[in-house]
């Protein structure tokens, strides 16, 4: 072989291997351009769907919108659902300290509380045997009063929303009622469930009953506390004849004066019907478009048979 054919093949491979450099140089920078465009592109569509949760996620302690890390939930969200439910576990199965309760409920100022427990001995058979709870153990010591209002203080499902919201929630009741009725000194029960009630007030002789509950806890709240009003409380009263204001946790649920002025509501509402229940409305927040006096009358002419109000 020549010289000169070496070198023109020296060349030729010389000058394919340039070029071909070259386009794969263009290659990697076509493509690498073209991941770059569409990892932004991701990342843009990423931070508006966080934002869009975000937004949502402020007005709800639901879990929403938790993302993901692959085919799962990331794991912070996972130790997060690990942690509300051992808290939730705790707050039920937790029993209520009567003895650091009493003296929080005494300065309320309704005077010293009776402390009585239902035929539930313990916390297993309380939550194994709801009917044990609504029924009494003994209530020779609870004073007859014959009071407008009456109070229980129950531990419920969460005895920590009793120690947690128990005492203030009282006391902004207090506040709200004591100007226009008569109070009864406070009941605190143990083991108890809201029918347990029924049976205190019967023995105090009140004419209604407000009863402060420790709410079943959820994964987003294990400290809500709930109040269940009675108008003429006696044994065998149904969850018809009461109202509810529920998820009382100031700050993120319901505060208490605000509960608080429900409940009046309710109580004066109580007395002009003769009856609480399904037929009672709350008109502390009556709708702006019918106003106080139509959910007034609406109240007024309720039915006493229960049936729907037109």
């Amino acid at each position: 072989m020549s010289i000169e054919h070496t070198a023109n093949v020296e060349h030729t491979a010389s000058t394919e291997h340039a070029v071909g450099t070259e386009r794969t140089a263009d290659t990697k920078h076509a493509v690498g351009t073209e991941r770059t465009a569409g990892t932004a592109q991701s990342t843009s569509n990423t931070q508006g769907a966080q934002d869009f949760w975000n937004a949502l996620r402020s007005a709800t302690q639901s879990r929403i919108g938790l993302g993901r890390a692959g085919d799962a939930l990331p794991t912070a969200r996972v130790l997060e659902f690990r942690a509300a439910h051992a808290a939730a576990r705790d707050a039920v199965h937790l029993p209520m300290d009567t003895a650091a309760l009493v003296p929080h409920i005494e300065a309320v100022g309704l005077g010293t509380p009776v402390v009585v427990r239902s035929r539930a001995a313990d916390r297993p058979e309380y939550l194994r045997r709801p009917d044990l709870g609504r029924l009494p153990h003994d209530l020779t010591h609870v004073p007859r009063s014959g009071a407008d209002i009456g109070f229980v203080l129950a531990d419920g499902l969460s005895p920590r929303a009793l120690m947690d919201h128990g005492a203030p929630l009282l006391s902004a009741l207090a506040s709200e009622l004591a100007e226009h009725y008569s109070l009864a000194p406070p009941v605190i029960a143990t083991q108890a469930r809201v029918a347990l009630g029924d049976h205190i007030a019967s023995a105090q002789g009140v004419r209604t009953l407000i009863v402060l509950i420790g709410e079943r806890p959820g994964l987003s709240v294990a400290d809500s506390l709930g109040i269940y009003l009675t108008h003429h409380p006696r044994p065998g009263r149904t969850d018809a004849d009461r109202n509810c204001v529920s998820n009382i946790h100031p700050p993120e649920g319901l505060g208490y004066e605000q509960a608080a002025r429900v409940v009046a509501g309710l109580v004066a509402g109580a007395r002009r019907l003769g009856r609480s229940g399904v037929d009672l409305k709350d008109t502390s927040r009556a709708d702006p478009l019918t106003g106080p006096a139509h959910e007034m009358r609406t109240l007024e002419s309720a039915p006493r048979n229960g049936a729907a109000v037109p």
